[in-house]
């Protein structure tokens, strides 16, 4: 079983990614492999941003590795937060100020809709290639549910009644952003391992 080093030490990530490749590959982090730098993300879209950190880890590491980036991105406000959607309301990542200031930002907006989209940079045996997930949705008045993480208890998926906080992972991660991705991710690998 190869390893593939994925470009975080966020627990939420790791898990979601680990339930869909457990079989396919061996997902190491960034702790796992050593690695406790504050690996940059400058670019000003979410592909820059996923490219940005799996080639910091192939140049430093030569690892197979892959990195992504998620944005939300709402209609109403011109697809804000999108790249900024971690620090939207400050540096200090906060998710619970990050809802505040949207739900503050779309106040008296009639159209709420929104969709995450995922970005997914993997560089494989030198190749880089993307893959990307998207989920529509619309942004709900206040938070429900306590799963998940980040915006999930205020953004509710088309055709569901529920938030991403209220659904399980397994339910979460059969239509999220970062499930599509990592499907087309696996797709990848099923046809070149």
């Amino acid at each position: 079983m190869k390893d593939l080093v994925l470009a975080t030490n966020n627990p939420h990530k790791v898990e979601e990614i680990r339930n869909k490749l457990a079989d396919s590959l061996s997902i190491k982090t960034l702790n796992e492999l050593g690695c406790y730098d504050d690996i940059p993300e400058t670019s000003d879209t979410l592909q820059g941003n996923a490219s940005q950190k799996a080639h910091y880890l192939y140049d430093k590491y030569g690892c197979n590795c892959f990195a992504d980036d998620t944005g939300l991105e709402v209609e109403a406000l011109n697809g804000e937060p999108g790249v900024y959607s971690a620090r939207y309301a400050g540096f200090e990542k906060d998710s619970e100020a990050n809802m505040r200031k949207l739900l503050a930002n779309l106040s008296g907006k009639e159209n709420r809709k929104a969709r995450f989209r995922t970005v997914i940079s993997l560089i494989w045996e030198g190749k880089e290639y993307f893959f990307e997930g998207i989920v529509e949705g619309t942004i709900l008045t206040e938070k429900h549910g306590s799963e998940g993480f980040g915006y999930d208890p205020i953004f509710q998926p088309n055709g569901y009644t529920k938030s991403f906080a209220e659904l399980s992972m397994e339910e979460k991660n059969s239509i999220s952003h970062r499930g599509r991705a990592v499907e087309k991710l696996l797709q990848f690998f099923k046809t070149n391992l």
